[in-house]
């Protein structure tokens, strides 16, 4: 392992590290599940169709990515706790301008901005765990610090359910920015690993930028073909979860005739699911290695969608809800652990951000698509592209090479 901390001096430190990256994915997700929450009444209110709603999330994904590239370089050379702590604060304040927002132009532009600020969360928040903890355990934190992201989703329920009723949509983004406060402080007393400090006196020869980033990402055909699995399992990864969360309960509210209040509970039962399957990816991921454990989630992820499609009543989809959320995002926080594994110290923000949000740019078209289908098909169709392309996530998962035997005997010593 890289980190070099004493063991007495680890758990405050390690308990902030956690806080602070478990903050961050709080208030991200928080943002992107008012978006969800929101969708209906934003396609009523500006008499805009399915498709172009549907380029809201995609176009905060461009930004994501814009963002990761930019925040995931300055976190390499600068500093992770430096690069972290001002990041919020583009988000936050591209979050409350929703507010603002009254046309769909305003609308786009706000959601690039705050994909900009948010691009740089995960892979700096995923380099600074795989730094701060040793090896057998990255996989355990990474999926409980991904938790704080649930958390944030259940937040943005609550507040929808009591908010949209009697205030509408634009004063459920104002909420955006109340995080900002909690994270800020707890940002404020960490410091930078001594790993990463480690790599800082030769960074000025060693590391120019996306370039250097690019190089060892793509120096041979079997790092160009990590890479690339590696990129589409995060597509899979987000079209999935942009597909459940962004559209479903729109699609529920008008299939079962559900209110607000109750899409929010079948939500709520779904983010319990993806919380209890993060924690159970973690641990797994750690005694098991990556291969076999996210070859099961991926299977079972494939199956577990169509039970969506044998929800007749509220109970039922409460229930079959919370199984789908298992399998189908129990799998978030372990990229972050596999990757900061993959790739050096003196690019693992860099890595982290690039290959998250490609998958976040990519997969967050999920949302055109799908809107696209629900114009012209049925959520059969929809369900069934879900499906394959978890499919297609296990085919490339088997062809890395290093998620085999060696990676296990690496993260077990």
């Amino acid at each position: 392992m890289e980190s070099t901390f004493e063991h007495q001096s680890t758990t405050t430190y390690q308990k902030q590290v956690v806080a602070s990256t478990a903050s961050g994915f709080v208030l991200e997700n928080m943002d992107i599940m008012f978006l969800s929450f929101t969708l209906s009444s934003i396609i009523s209110e500006l008499h805009i169709s399915s498709t172009a709603a549907g380029w809201i999330g995609t176009i905060t994904n461009f930004g994501m990515l814009v963002g990761g590239v930019i925040f995931g370089i300055l976190a390499d050379r600068i500093g992770r706790i430096k690069t972290f702590s001002h990041t919020i604060f583009i988000f936050a304040l591209a979050t409350a301008a929703m507010y603002f927002a009254n046309n769909l132009t305003l609308i786009y532009v706000c959601r690039f901005l705050a994909g900009i600020g948010a691009g740089g969360e995960y892979g700096i928040g995923m380099a600074i765990i795989a730094e701060s903890f040793p090896r057998h355990q990255v996989g355990k934190i990474t999926s409980i610090a991904s938790i704080g992201g649930q958390v944030g989703a259940l937040v943005a329920a609550f507040l929808a359910a009591w908010i949209l009723p009697s205030f509408g949509w634009h004063a459920l983004f104002l909420f955006g920015i109340v995080p900002v406060i909690l994270t800020y402080f707890v940002r404020r007393h960490l410091k930078e690993s001594p790993s990463f400090l480690k790599t800082l006196p030769t960074k000025k020869t060693t590391h120019n930028g996306l370039g250097h980033a690019l190089k060892i990402l793509f120096n041979s055909p079997q790092a160009t073909r990590q890479t690339f699995s590696l990129m589409i399992m995060t597509i899979v990864q987000i079209a999935g979860y942009f597909g459940l969360m962004t559209w479903l309960p729109s699609i529920m509210q008008t299939r079962l005739h559900l209110t607000v209040g109750s899409s929010s509970l079948w939500m709520i039962s779904t983010i319990v699911g993806m919380s209890l399957g993060m924690a159970a990816f973690g641990l797994l991921l750690d005694k098991f290695g990556p291969r076999l454990t996210f070859g099961i989630f991926l299977l079972m992820a494939a199956v577990s969608v169509y039970l969506l499609l044998a929800a007749q009543n509220m109970q039922t989809l409460v229930l079959f809800g919370t199984i789908v959320g298992f399998f189908s995002n129990g799998m978030f926080g372990g990229y972050g652990a596999v990757i900061s594994q993959l790739y050096p110290t003196e690019i693992r923000a860099t890595a982290n951000n690039i290959i998250m949000n490609v998958g976040r740019c990519v997969g967050g078209f999920s949302s055109v698509l799908i809107g696209i289908l629900l114009d012209h098909f049925s959520i059969t169709i929809v369900i069934l592209m879900l499906s394959i392309l978890y499919i297609i996530s296990f085919i490339s998962m088997l062809s890395i090479k290093n998620l085999g035997l060696h990676f296990l005997v690496l993260v077990n010593n």
